[in-house]
Parts: C-alpha cells; structure tokens; sequence
C-alpha cells in the first residue's frame, strides 16, 4: 500500500487486508511528518501480518512512487515467502468484494499477471501532448512544482533535437500504475541483473510508475492480461475520479475487487464494504466497462454541457459553449421595412413570439413593447450589448418552447453577425435593399439620403458575405427586393411552412405591403448621383403597369 494521506483510513483498509491473512507491507510519503509516521506505526503495531517500507520523498510523475514501488514490494517478497500474487494499492483503495473471493479469483489463475500494458501508439488516454516523447526525452524538472521549467526544458530538447537512446531490447509500454503481478514475474524484475541501468532510464521518464513495471513486465511474464484488477477512473483531463457516497450504487454496480479513489469522509461507502461476505457483493467477473457508459456521459456534460446552457466553466473559453443557442428560432431582414403589419401578422399566422428589432441601437424591442421578458432581460441596449452572443443565448434559453422570431437590419447594432452566421439554430431571411424603403418615404435633403443609402448597403454586403461564407452554419434564404415584389406569396408561404408551429395551410392573405409607387425612380436618382443600389435587384424605374398582349382565340366547331 502506498500513503500518504488520510493515515487513518489506511489503517482501516490494511487491517481489512490482514484479517483475510493477507500480509501487507505499507510505505508512507516521506512528507509525512515523523511524528505522525511514527503514531501511524504505534497504532497498527499489533498487526503482525503488516509492516512498513523504507521511505521515500513521492511527487507525481518523478521516479519516488517507482521507488516506494519496489520497496514495498522487495519488503513483501523478503518478509512472506508464502505470497504468490502481489497487489499494488494506495491508502485510497478500498476492496469492493470479499477478500476471499479475490484469493479465489487468482488461486484459479496462478500464473497470470493482471498489469494493464499498452504501446505508446495504441494508448488513447495520455494527456499533455507526450506520447513517446516521455520516453526519449529528460525530465528532471517536476510538472507540478516547477511546470514553467519543465515545459522550457521540453522545448530545449525538442528544438536542439535531443533524444534519449531507449536501452536495447525495451519497447515502452504505458497502463495504469495498480497492476497485480505473481511472486515470479515481480522478482524477476527486481532481480535482474539489468535492473541498475534500466532503472537509471526510467529516472528520467515522465511518471515512469505508469511505464516502468508495464514495460519490464513484457520482459518476463508468460502470461499478461493487459487489465487491471482495481476500478480506477479519470476524467478529460487526466485526473483521477472520486467516488463520494453517492456512488455507492455504482461501485456495486463495477463488480470489481478494488476501486481507488475513495473520499476519506465516505463513510457509508466505507462501512458497506469492509464487511464480512455475507454483506459484500455477489459473485462475478470483474467488469468495469459495465459503467463506462455513466462515465462517458459524465465526461460529456462536463466538457460539452447542454446546448444553450453556458456553465461558469466553460464561459471564458471560445467555442466551449456547444453551441450559442438551445433551440431554433427565426430572424427576419428587411420585411418590417417592406411590410407595414408584418411583425401581428406573423405572429397571427404561426402562434410565435414576434419580436421587433432586438439589436436596434435605441433598445431591445421585446414584443408588446415589454421592458424586460423572461429571466429578467432587459431592453437596456447597454446591457445587451455588453455581450450580445449571451444576450441572445438567455432569451433563447429562458424561452425555450416557444419559437422566437425577431428583426434585424443594417441599422442594427452587428456585433451579432458572426455568432449569428454560425448558429445552426438561427433560419434567416433576407430581403435585400429592402432598407431602402424607409429612406425613400423619408422627407430628407436627397444628399443626405444617398450618404446613408450608401453606409447601409455596406453594411448588409459584409452581413451578406457573413451569411454566405463557406463556414457558416446557419440556414438562410435570400431574395432580392425585386424579385419577392414580384410574387411575395410563395416565399412568405415557404417562411410559414418552415416555422411549422401551426398546421400547415395555405396563405389566405399576406401583410400589407408599402406603396412603392415611384420607388424605381428612387433608385434612379441615387444612380445619377454617384450611388449604385444594386442590392434591390432589376427594380423596374417606371410604375406604369404593363398591358398583356391579348391573344386571339383560336376558332372552333361544335357539331
């Protein structure tokens, strides 16, 4: 057993160990203060199946645990001749199943290795970017205490192209540092006449006690079973899942022998399982995977979380949100403008939220004029645009069940566009020019129409460029001015249809739209005077209606 926590509770467990006739040989963290080791000895004296090692200083990743590894184990081997399997544990371990039933399991294996021992290429669980670079590379500096060190001293290495020679006849291999050798294959390593060299390799290796005795293990053992016998679980970041309380269930549900890492202070977990047989679990083969599954789900709320939600963890980070918002919703460009009841009559027609311009530079325009809407949003533009992507990642979320559509345009805050673009739940259509429309009934100095004409069409031509980039994620439909003025119908039919929230119809009546008489003309004017709207389409000049060629019947007979 290695410790160097919670002594307490690894009194517990080792005397749970000894009283199955399990001789166990403890090595305490020589950070462990001497007082405390020496009251850690005095109370598990009486003991005579358990001992102590010598000690060693252990830091994560450096050689010390390898070391306390092979002392511990050297001391078990010495001091119990009758030991036939040799189990690796931490103060943190606890026996899941009755001992016996252990004892059974390897009695009926006596020449099987359990120690989980993988190739570097066929290891998917290293974390920090070094695979076989661990092994050809020096690592003197420790990663936790003097990471800036370390992380230079491994660029050093990697721009000078600095290897270290792996000694010959070694293929490294990586697994988890809990294994379970038999008496012959641990010896062996410990007692090999190479082991001085090897050992000076390894020094120098990343956390060698996931490499060392997987590696050596390849050496000797006749017969490897690349798994572990103890439950031992990590998250996306390579760190070690506790179990609480609370996992009671799941732990039962492993039917592994051992699981590390258990909280000191569970102590319901604790009484459950350092019982007699007749409280322990039933009978079976070990099978963790049983339970990856909660893991997995685990890992994937926590990187991923749910779309729309951004939890505190992942809100600094760009892209961590797993997407701006949580459900679909509608936006609309040019139609409020084109349309002069758009906004009732869309709401009329599919049952949805209306909303208007949500971005405009005065306030958010929430619909029936609110002032705050669901989850205490404000309509104070200083508020929403503060941060405009969570802005509208809230009003999505805080009304979800209930499609939203709002406006937007040119004259809108566009902050917005990018996030906008890449929201596979945003369906947008545009009328482009259509915000040419407010400007042609304004009662304005001509001059400084076409200046603003011109600063508005640049604007739509950047969010057009947005929307129609090959990354972009968003659906979108867009018609010129002039061709939905010719048939407004059917794309306003497509619109409803794609809403979908009320039952399919066709459209009985459309919004009203605005006079447009003299519009062609309008245009014309910004032409000659050095502007060119090209965004509205072949917008006829003259408003004269066409008069259809009639054409001449043919005649016929009836008999």
């Amino acid at each position: 057993m290695l410790v160097h926590t919670a002594l307490g509770r690894a009194e517990q467990v080792a005397r749970h160990w000894a009283a199955s006739d399990c001789p166990v040989v403890i090595h305490v963290d020589k950070k462990v203060d001497n007082k405390t080791y020496r009251e850690f000895q005095n109370a598990i004296r009486d003991e005579p199946l358990i001992k102590f090692s010598k000690r060693h200083f252990c830091e994560w990743g450096g050689w010390g645990i390898t070391a306390a590894t092979q002392a511990a184990a050297e001391e078990l081997l010495h001091s119990f001749a009758d030991v036939r399997h040799v189990f690796l544990a931490s103060g943190s371990c606890l026996p899941l199943r009755p001992v016996d039933e252990l004892k059974e399991y390897l009695d009926a294996r006596p020449r099987t290795d359990f120690i989980e021992s993988a190739t570097t290429s066929d290891v998917p669980w290293t974390v920090g970017g070094l695979d076989i670079e661990r092994f050809t590379l020096r690592f003197p500096f420790s990663w936790k205490t003097q990471r800036r060190m370390f992380d230079k001293y491994v660029a050093f290495q990697c721009k000078l192209g600095l290897k270290r020679r792996i000694p010959k006849g070694l293929v490294p291999h990586m697994g988890s540092q809990w294994w379970c050798l038999t008496r012959q294959t641990l010896s062996a390593i410990l007692e090999d006449p190479e082991r001085p060299k090897y050992d000076r390799y390894f020094r120098k290796v990343w956390i060698p006690d996931e490499s060392y005795f997987q590696t050596l293990a390849r050496q000797y053992s006749a017969n490897i079973e690349s798994r572990s016998l103890t439950l031992s679980k990590f998250d996306f970041q390579g760190k070690p899942h506790i179990f609480y309380d609370d996992h009671l269930q799941l732990l039962r549900r492993s039917d592994c022998f051992v699981a590390r890492k258990i909280w000191p202070h569970a102590d319901r977990v604790y009484e459950t399982f350092l019982t007699d047989g007749a409280g322990a679990m039933k009978r079976a083969e070990p099978n963790p995977g049983k339970i990856d599954r909660i893991f997995a789900k685990a890992v994937e709320r926590r990187t991923r979380g749910r779309a729309g939600l951004v939890m505190h963890s992942r809100f600094p980070n760009e892209g961590w949100e797993n997407g701006l918002t949580c459900s679909a919703y509608s936006v609309f460009q040019g139609f409020t403008e084109l349309f002069e009841d758009f906004e009732p009559w869309l709401a009329k027609a599919t049952g949805t939220q209306v909303h208007g311009h949500l971005f405009s530079p005065e306030r958010a325009e929430f619909s029936s004029s609110q002032t705050v809407i669901n989850g205490g949003l404000s309509n104070a533009p200083e508020l929403r645009d503060y941060n405009g992507a969570a802005f509208l990642t809230n009003l999505i979320w805080n009304t979800r069940g209930e499609r939203q559509c709002f406006q937007f345009g040119p004259m809108d805050t566009q902050k917005i566009c990018w996030k906008l673009s890449n929201d596979p739940n945003a369906q947008i259509s545009v009328i482009t020019g259509a915000w040419a429309v407010p400007l042609f009934t304004a009662n304005q100095n001509f001059s400084d129409l076409r200046r603003e004409a011109a600063r508005l069409q640049k604007i739509e031509n950047k969010f057009l460029y947005k929307l129609r980039n090959p990354y972009a994620k968003v659906r979108i439909r867009i018609w010129t001015m002039a061709e939905f003025t010719e048939s407004p119908m059917e794309p306003l039919q497509t619109i409803i249809d794609e809403i979908g929230n009320a039952p399919q119809r066709r459209l009985s009546e459309a919004p009203k739209m605005a006079d447009l008489t003299g519009f062609g003309q309008f245009l014309q004017n910004l032409k000659n005077q050095g502007m060119h709207p090209h965004l509205m389409g072949d917008f006829p000049i003259h408003d004269d209606p066409i008069t259809p060629v009639k054409k001449q019947r043919k005649p016929y007979l009836v008999k």
